[in-house]
This record gives structure tokens, sequence and C-alpha cells, in this order.
């Protein structure tokens, strides 16, 4: 990657224009963390870009970013700016192409404000960034109110790198951000919510939730969570259950989260991946995460059926690390849990087949669709998951003597 993006570099540099690495791959190369995308700054502007890299795209032409594909992976090039008045609070309402001083100076944080010259192997630092990596603190560039007024979600970015880099944010930047906080609410859902998702599965989110409280955003993005008198233990369970998971889908992330708002079989937890822009299938999954979880905790006492039914589930892993995480969170035992990964195990060994039977062959059978489809069904599906039925035939006879063809099923 980092060679493919050198060779971007040394095409510009031919053609006469300066280019550098940018902003966060830089501050991760100085942190000797494993980067991830490779930015690149450069003072060509982007008709010259696309000239030179005829495969590119233009993304964001009109904020000077282009993509341009080298050895079959994209690298974003854009044109060194200055931004004018932000009036959304999101994005500048437009922008004039400048030098690298300039464009360092428009950036949010410090650390995320440097150059690095890969040809000449040469830190390019306006902003004073390299002195606060090494410090470990989160700064602004610039007056803090300011650069927050102008992108409201750089607040919560400002609580993200705290946590993924172990990083403690200033004074004067963390009092502009409890300051400014209600503003949180000008940015959209799904920004807010992207931001949200990479505390919860980061490496801090215990921490990450503290400082969302603290700040005063979490009041105003998920107020049913934020600490109250009745809602402080349910949050520290929470916050115990999220540094406890492995390795979490975001999923899973927030229904630990959410869990904890449930009086009514999910519905709030619905509510709230809506407000928060959750697809449909997510939301879903989420809902059910939730309030499957009282059947995991009664594992050992479920019949057969019910239970081969329960850890039949396509996203069975991320129950049981579900039921797991919030087994540490409540100091509690683990036996349902290993029960139910041994179980897991064993039944693998023994898949069961597809049901035997379905609506059509019911209807077949002289059946009018209604709702002792279901009861017939889920009857016919327990003793299969038993081994009480192991044929089709054996399943249609069932059928026909426990629930003959009369009128009371074929209204």
């Amino acid at each position: 990657m980092q060679r493919a993006a050198q060779r971007i570099v040394e095409k510009l540099r031919a053609h006469g224009h300066e280019a550098f690495f940018a902003g966060g791959w830089v501050r991760d190369f100085l942190l000797r963390r494993k980067p991830k995308d490779i930015d690149i700054a450069t003072s060509a502007h982007p008709e010259e870009v696309i000239r030179l890299f005829p495969k590119s795209l233009a993304i964001g032409a009109q904020f000077g970013v282009i993509q341009v594909l080298m050895y079959g992976h994209p690298y974003e090039v854009a044109t060194f700016r200055s931004d004018n008045p932000y009036f959304d609070g999101r994005r500048p309402s437009s922008v004039e192409f400048s030098g690298p001083e300039q464009d360092a100076y428009r950036r949010d944080f410090t650390i995320n404000g440097l150059f690095y010259d890969p040809l000449a192997d040469r830190l390019i630092d306006y902003v004073h960034g390299k002195a606060d990596i090494q410090n470990r603190i989160i700064r602004t560039i610039g007056i803090p109110k300011d650069r927050f007024t102008e992108d409201k979600l750089r607040m919560m970015r400002a609580i993200r790198f705290a946590c993924s880099l172990s990083f403690e944010i200033v004074p004067e930047t963390w009092e502009a951000i409890r300051l400014l906080s209600p503003e949180i609410l000008q940015i959209s859902w799904e920004r807010i919510r992207d931001e949200l998702l990479k505390i919860l599965i980061g490496p801090s989110p215990a921490r990450g939730l503290d400082l969302l409280h603290e700040s005063g955003i979490l009041v105003h993005i998920l107020p049913e969570i934020a600490p109250g008198q009745s809602q402080t233990e349910l949050l520290n369970n929470a916050k115990t259950a999220l540094g406890a998971l492995r390795n979490p889908s975001a999923v899973v992330a927030l229904s630990v989260l959410l869990q904890g708002t449930e009086k009514s079989g999910g519905e709030r937890a619905r509510l709230i991946c809506r407000r928060l822009r959750m697809s449909n299938e997510e939301a879903a999954r989420i809902v059910d995460l939730i309030t499957s979880q009282g059947s995991f905790s009664h594992a050992k006492d479920l019949r057969g059926a019910d239970l081969r039914r329960l850890l039949n589930k396509p996203d069975i892993h991320d129950h049981l690390e579900l039921h797991r995480a919030n087994c540490i969170s409540i100091r509690g035992g683990l036996d349902n849990y290993w029960f139910c990964l041994n179980k897991l195990n064993e039944f693998a060994s023994s898949p069961v087949a597809e049901p035997f039977i379905g609506g059509e062959d019911l209807i077949k059978m002289g059946y009018s669709p209604g709702p002792i489809f279901k009861e017939i069904l889920r009857t016919v599906e327990d003793l299969q998951l038993e081994g009480a039925i192991q044929t089709r035939e054996e399943a249609i006879e069932h059928v026909r003597t426990f629930f003959p063809l009369t009128n009371k099923f074929n209204l």
C-alpha cells in the first residue's frame, strides 16, 4: 500500500507539484500503529490530478478530492486548500486552493495536521502535532470553539481519538466540547451513529461512554441511557459488558447498550435504532439479541426442541457472546454459556434436516390457511427436533392422526 501511494507522489512531483502523505496515516506512522488508508495532499488542482491519472474518480472535486486507483487500491488525493465559512455545522460553504501550511491549519486536531514526505523521509509539522503525539494529548488546531462550530461532529471525534489512542483531551478543548455539546443534534443521525459505533467497538468503550456522559453529549443523543438516578447501575453494567466483548460487531455492541432500556419487548430498542438510522435488518437483529437473552439464562431448563431451535439461530455466536458479556457484567456464573456452547458443538455433529413439511403440504392435504397452520407446523418441527419424527411420511401421518381434517381445521 505504501509503495503504491509513493508512486502517486513520485508522479505528481515529476510534473512539478508538491505532494505528501497526510493526516491519519502520518499520526499512526509516528505512533508505530498499523496505518490504514493513505491520503495524499498536493498542490496539483483536481483537473491536473485527473489528467495525470486517467482512471481516477472525482468523488469530491468541489473540495479538491480525487480518488486515484493505483495497483488496484484507491487513494484519496486532495488539493491543498483553505476552507471558507461553515454555515451548516458540517462542511465549508466553499474552498480555496492554497498551500500546505494553510491546509494544515484548516484541519481538526494537531495530531491529524501533519504531512510526511515519503521521498525525503521528512516530517512536515506546522501545528506542533508531533509534540502532542509525544505528550499523548488531543488538542484542536486553533481556537477550539471555532473548530467545533465548523463541524459539530468533531466533538465526538475528539472523544473517539482519546479512547482509541489512550490520549487525554486538553482542558481548553474539553471545555469547548462541554459548552457546545447540545449542538451535536445539528449533525445528521447517520454521522452521529457512525461515530458512536466506532467508540463502542473500539478498545475503550467504557471510557468512551464516560466521556460522552461527562461532556453532555450522551444525554442529547441517547437520553434513555444517560445516567440518572435509576440508570447509573444499568450504564455501569453496560460498560462492564462492553469491556468483556471479544471483537464485537456494531450490532452486538449496540445491543449491550440498548438492552438496559428495555421494558417493552424490544420496542424501545427498535425506536432508538430507527433514530440512529440503523437498517431494518440491523434493528431486527438487535431486538432479537436483546429479547432472546432470557432464554439463554434458562437454557438448561429448555426442552430439547426449544433448545435446538434457540441454538439454531443464524447469528447464534452473537447471542452467546452477548450472554457471556452480560454474565460477566453482573458477576454471574457462565454455566449456561458453557452448556449452550457444548450443546452447539454436539448438535453440529448431528444437524437436523430441513422441515419435513410446510404450508404447501398442508394445503395439499386439504387444510385451509389460518392460525392452525402455525400450531401444526410448530408441533411437527418440535417432534422432528426431538427425534420423535424421522421421515416426511411420519410427519404427514402424525398430522392426519392428531389434527384430523374436520371443519375445525378446514375453515
